[in-house]
């Protein structure tokens, strides 16, 4: 399926036809790639007369997808990713309101979240934030393993931290909004300065960080805790932390494109995916986070919430689409990086 998964979305790239009589649904996911096949795939089984062109793109690289097919939609429905490039969407009047029939079923953080943003989007999964450091790198070159944010800062971690660039990645512009709200906003582009002499490298995707360090490659990523975990469920040797401060957290959101060319199947899509049924069976794809339906199970291995100390994030301000434009402006000319192809 996988295979099939892959062909259908660069069929749909190069503009190819779907098969004849089908319909489709043109769908772009900002999660983990195993996540986004095993979706189409359960989609597809329940609904074969559908047939699904995926894209992975990371927040806000789907964003900018978004945007840029404003004057002419190509995309019928965005799953999965921060909230925050979502409500930026909604804001701008690029994605269609929705009441799903499932709402009543919804956690309240999901449901609010669908609230600030007049039902343009809605919560699917939350996630703290946090890293996951590899502890053979850090037991072999002697390094404390850091519980708190002023730990990062730690001159003998020079060259052994990655953190995603918050223009592409949602995690790394959750890290960023987070760390202002805790800090203030001088502060926190004061020590995301000082950070940016420990890391090695800005990524694109916000959860390649940790599995660079899974593979050795460095020594700590700053990632969502569930990408963390999903790395040492997978048997490799990463810790992971939620700082000691306080952490910032996501509302991983969907949202269907308003004028996208078929919104029938994108409502179809977006009931099935909010059913505990579907939602009970991410864990099996790796998806370490807290589903928004109250009566889905989520893994054992997913961070409880209860005992992390978060922050009162605020997702109308940081979802705003001044006050992002405005923090990622600062944040190229502040501290800028190079980004990872």
């Amino acid at each position: 399926m996988k295979f099939r998964t892959v062909a259908i979305a660069v069929g749909a790239a190069a503009g190819l036809p779907a098969a004849a009589g089908a319909a489709e649904l043109n769908m772009i996911c900002s999660a983990d790639v195993v996540i986004c096949e095993k979706l189409v795939s359960e989609f597809e089984s329940g609904h074969p007369d559908v047939e699904v062109n995926m894209v992975r793109l990371s927040s806000g690289e789907a964003y900018a997808k978004v945007r840029a097919e404003g004057r002419n939609p190509q995309t019928d429905l965005w799953w999965g990713g921060t909230g925050d490039p979502q409500l930026q969407a909604a804001s701008d009047g690029l994605t269609a309101e929705y009441k799903s029939p499932m709402l009543p079923e919804l956690h309240d953080w999901a449901v609010e979240q669908a609230e600030t943003a007049g039902y343009r989007t809605v919560g699917v999964y939350s996630g703290a934030l946090g890293w996951g450091y590899n502890r053979d790198i850090f037991a072999k070159k002697g390094l404390k393993a850091p519980a708190c944010w002023a730990d990062l800062l730690d001159p003998a971690l020079k060259g052994e931290i990655q953190i995603a660039d918050p223009n592409s990645s949602g995690t790394a512009y959750t890290a960023l909004a987070t760390l202002v709200q805790l800090m203030g906003e001088d502060e926190a582009f004061e020590y995301l300065r000082a950070l940016g002499g420990n890391v090695a490298q800005y990524t694109k995707s916000g959860s390649a960080p940790v599995k660079a360090a899974a593979r050795g490659e460095t020594g700590l990523g700053i990632v969502f805790m569930h990408d963390a975990v999903s790395q040492s469920v997978e048997g490799f040797p990463i810790e992971t932390v939620a700082p000691c401060e306080g952490t910032g957290y996501e509302v991983g959101s969907m949202s269907i494109i308003e004028g996208g060319p078929n919104p029938d199947e994108a409502r179809v899509f977006y009931d099935w995916v909010l059913t505990p049924e579907v939602q009970s069976l991410m864990p099996e794809a790796g998806s370490y986070q807290i589903p928004s339906n109250k009566a889905a199970v989520a893994s054992e291995h997913t961070p409880d919430l209860s005992k992390i100390k978060l922050i009162d994030y605020d997702f109308a301000e940081y979802g705003s689409a001044d006050r992002r434009k405005e923090l990622l402006a600062r944040w190229d000319a502040e501290v800028g990086g190079r980004t990872a192809e």
